[in-house]
């Protein structure tokens, strides 16, 4: 997922090296009857980049998890929250 928003960053030149651009992951995993299954993986980013650049970054957010294969092959069976916290 972090890969897939890095490249829709960059496409709005945004840059994503490491010092810029992190992500902390976490995740659910609850009793479904009787099974342990991950429920809910939470990914909050943040990004440090110009304030001219936010509005693209939050669009570059909205966009990105209908072009990620990770995320698409779980949608509908484990929630994904995501946030982005920007830094000027």
């Amino acid at each position: 997922m972090m890969g897939t928003l890095a490249a829709v960053l960059a496409g709005k030149k945004i840059r994503t090296f490491r010092d810029l651009f992190k992500a902390i992951v976490t995740g659910d995993i609850e009793d479904v009857d009787g099974v342990l299954k991950i429920t809910r993986i939470n990914v909050s980013y943040w990004l440090k980049l110009p304030k001219e650049k936010r509005t693209a970054a939050k669009d570059a957010l909205e966009s990105y998890l209908k072009l990620c294969p990770g995320a698409q092959s779980v949608i509908g069976c484990i929630d994904i929250n995501h946030e982005l916290t920007m830094e000027d």
